[in-house]
């Protein structure tokens, strides 16, 4: 495997009303490895892309073998921020569909 990105993103936890995210679980991507997860804020997410730390999804296959989502950009919307990985104009978070915790 070779390096996607700074962080994977490998699950999420939205507010009550599931229009934002408030956390990921990441993963630093060590290039052959990913390391453990840990659980990080929504702001944090924002303040490192902006910053110019890349991330993206992942998915576990049939085998249990990570593979590669997309990336993970920002994109502002009436002044507000989200985290998305399609190019919409939606209110709301995306990540690709990742599982919640």
């Amino acid at each position: 495997m070779s390096k996607w990105a700074d962080y994977c993103i490998t699950a999420v936890s939205f507010n009550t009303k599931h229009s934002h995210i408030e956390e990921v679980r990441r993963r630093v991507d060590n290039g052959d490895t990913l390391g453990t997860g840990s659980d990080v804020s929504r702001e944090t997410v924002v303040a490192d892309i902006k910053r110019g730390v890349t991330y993206v999804t992942v998915f576990k296959d049939d085998k249990g073998d990570w593979r590669k989502g997309q990336a993970v950009f920002i994109v502002t919307i009436n002044g507000e921020e989200y985290i998305k990985t399609v190019e919409d104009r939606t209110t709301k978070d995306n990540l690709d569909n990742l599982p919640e915790f």
